[in-house]
């Protein structure tokens, strides 16, 4: 039995937010330590009742009911419906008034018992228990479900840790593996390896790990994803101070995992790598490795998993004279240290991402912004997208033992489907720009939302507003920040479509000339440039991007290629979630399913494996067919969801429990070996 450790406070605290302050720092919990900490609850039973009711309820109590084996706490009347999102989440799970009030007295009641009984919780609940609060929370057969479930929750042990190590299946073996890139997906890969005693190296090419959040550091950089889900499965992190976490935060996290796992001293900064090629008959990769200084040395590998990312390479529009501007040019991914834009004239070029964080970011302080923008984005209502989590809250988070791990879980299953069925294209549906009843009710929804922003301002609202379906591009979080921009005195809206830029400026295809001191690309990434810049040779001499992909990268489940053994790809080819989940759990079923094929390797004495061509074109087929299902396939319009052929290359239009089955067990009978 393992018990959870409870640091005692002993400053009394007048006040919920000071009682918040204080720092955690004891260690509960499954995984790695240091994400789950908890104090001794020190409240009145008055304070207690405050910080219930700012509360996410649906995992309180499932938590509660866990850590005490209450499970009145999780009876039938108080389960969450979840009804399916639409351009918000019900609040609460959709529960009812009524639900909430006595979950609320239920939840006080058991907080207050668990204060006066000594605070003491075994850390290894039975599996019965955990199934109960489980399906208090889900819809669906708990049966079907259990084994992703239990991934996400990780309450008993690490789930998505290797079932073997070198040691015991291989002992006499030397096995190498690089890693290339220090992301997320390449901390996570590093820890599996390391978990699995196999020897790996980490090349990164910035001077810090994070990856997307060390390059991405422009002015209101956050997520788009709530926190809780983007965190490592098994570093999940309860003290997050934001509902959707700032670019600091989350680079810090990251950064503190490489700390906690012990994988920093693995990882080779202001590395980067030019090539790698295949050499059948060893079985081995040979990297190219270019260091800070230019020096370049040959490194050898049994396999190689990428984790380069989409998002790492910027893109800027192809203008005429883009390089001909005297005047400071930066692009949002490469934002400088501290650029001066106070009383400048700025231009931003796009409505992307990036530029709806930056613009209300530094509109204030310029003397005067205009933004120049083709297509408008559409916009989910999200009024607390910059908040803070609510006192209440976070001393919950800090102080109820696993209560950030189910919350976590919770955020997690609502995710799991998702606005997934809002982009469904509905066959024979006649319609201008939706391309079904659900897309057109996400739809209405939206120009609700806009409408309500713009009511002063129609001519805004006739230049903001989408003429594609919803999800046929990145769908954006929305708190009335950008509407508040566009309608300061010193800021413009310019659509009439850019021509060319000047040594002074923009001239936009009205015949006028725009002078600027800055101009800001807020212009995107070549997200279907995979594995770009590194030239990658495979068997018979093939080259990766030249002989194979031609600038249409497909990959057998996003992680494999015919003809280029042993090299598994994280957030590869038609793996990224846009509408349901986070990057990281498609990364983590991508890590583990490498670990499996790696293992099996081991296992069999085999030298390395080769993914067949008939699964990978069958694989293919069924993502491709089911993208055009979808408003970003069906859709006209040009995304970073699709590559220079009008193909989306870089989208998985299934659900989660899909790509978790597909990857969940390791089917040798995809490939050949190399013996």
């Amino acid at each position: 039995m393992q018990i959870i450790l409870i640091r005692t406070n002993n400053k009394k605290f007048k006040t919920m937010q000071q009682q918040i302050n204080t720092p955690s720092t004891m260690v509960n919990g499954n995984g790695l330590g240091g994400f789950n900490r908890v104090e001794k609850i020190d409240l009145t039973d008055n304070l207690i009742r405050q910080a219930v009711d700012q509360a996410d309820l649906p995992a309180l109590l499932a938590t509660l009911a866990m850590i005490t084996g209450d499970t009145s706490l999780i009876s039938p009347d108080l389960k969450p419906p979840t009804p399916p999102m639409m351009t918000s989440i019900a609040p609460q799970g959709g529960m009812s008034m009524e639900a909430q009030d006595k979950a609320r007295r239920l939840a006080v009641a058991a907080i207050i018992k668990f204060r006066d009984s000594g605070q003491t919780v075994q850390n290894a609940p039975p599996q019965s228990l955990i199934d109960q609060c489980v399906s208090y929370l889900v819809r669906g057969d708990l049966e079907e479900l259990r084994p992703l479930l239990e991934h996400e929750l990780s309450i008993i042990r690490d789930m998505g840790a290797p079932d073997w190590n070198l040691g015991d299946i291989a002992p006499s073996r030397s096995f190498r593996v690089a890693v290339i890139g220090a992301g997320v997906s390449g901390i996570a890969a590093a820890y599996r390896l390391q978990q699995a005693g196999v020897d790996f190296s980490v090349y990164e090419k910035n001077e810090e790990v994070g990856g997307v959040w060390w390059d991405n550091r422009y002015p209101g950089c956050r997520l788009d994803t709530p926190n809780f889900a983007y965190s490592l499965s098994f570093a999940q992190k309860p003290d997050w101070p934001q509902q959707f976490s700032r670019q600091p935060e989350i680079q810090a996290y990251l950064q503190t995992v490489t700390g906690f796992t012990g994988i920093r001293s693995r990882i080779h900064f202001n590395t980067e790598i030019d090539a790698m090629r295949f050499d059948e008959a060893r079985g081995c990769w040979t990297l190219s490795v270019r260091d800070a200084r230019g020096g370049l040395v040959e490194e050898e590998f049994n396999a190689v998993i990428t984790a380069v990312g989409i998002l790492s390479r910027p893109s800027f529009p192809d203008i005429p004279g883009i390089d001909t501007f005297k005047g400071q040019v930066i692009h949002s991914g490469k934002w400088p240290q501290s650029p001066n834009l106070a009383g400048k004239r700025v231009a931003m070029v796009g409505t992307g991402a990036s530029a709806f964080q930056i613009g209300p970011s530094i509109a204030e302080s310029v003397s005067h912004l205009t933004v120049f923008q083709r297509n408008p984005p559409w916009m989910l209502p999200t009024p607390t997208y910059h908040d803070d989590i609510k006192p209440g809250m976070q001393w919950l988070l800090k102080h109820v033992p696993f209560y950030g791990r189910w919350f976590r879980f919770w955020q997690f299953w609502i995710a799991v489907e998702g606005r997934l069925p809002l982009t469904e294209v509905d066959e024979g549906w006649d319609h201008p720009v939706s391309v079904g009843r659900a897309n057109e009710e996400l739809r209405q929804g939206c120009l609700a939302w806009m409408a309500g922003q713009y009511k002063d301002r129609p001519d805004l609202l006739a230049k903001v507003t989408p003429n594609y379906p919803p999800a046929a591009k990145r769908m954006l979080r929305d708190n009335g920040a950008w509407a508040t921009m566009l309608k300061m005195p010193h800021v413009d809206l310019n659509t009439t479509g850019i021509k060319e830029i000047t040594a002074t400026g923009i001239y936009t295809k009205d015949g006028v000339l725009h002078d600027f001191d800055v101009i800001v690309f807020a212009t995107g990434f070549k997200a279907s440039d995979f594995l770009s810049p590194i030239k990658i040779t495979g068997l018979a001499g093939r080259e990766l991007h030249r002989d194979c992909w031609d600038g249409d990268c497909r990959a057998y489940l996003g992680i494999m290629v015919p003809g280029f053994p042993n090299l598994f790809m994280t957030g590869g080819p038609n793996t990224a979630v846009v509408i349901n989940g986070s990057a990281i759990f498609s990364s983590e079923c991508q890590v583990e399913y490498s670990m499996r094929a790696i293992g099996h390797l081991l296992a069999t004495g085999q030298k390395a494996l080769d993914c067949k061509v008939e699964p990978f074109e069958e694989y293919n087929a069924w993502v491709d067919a089911g993208n055009l299902k979808r408003a970003w396939g069906a859709a006209r319009t040009t995304s970073w969801y699709k590559n220079s052929q009008g193909r989306a290359s870089q989208t998985w239009p299934h659900s989660l429990m899909d790509y978790w089955n597909i990857t969940a067990t390791f089917k040798p009978a995809d490939y050949e070996f190399i013996r």
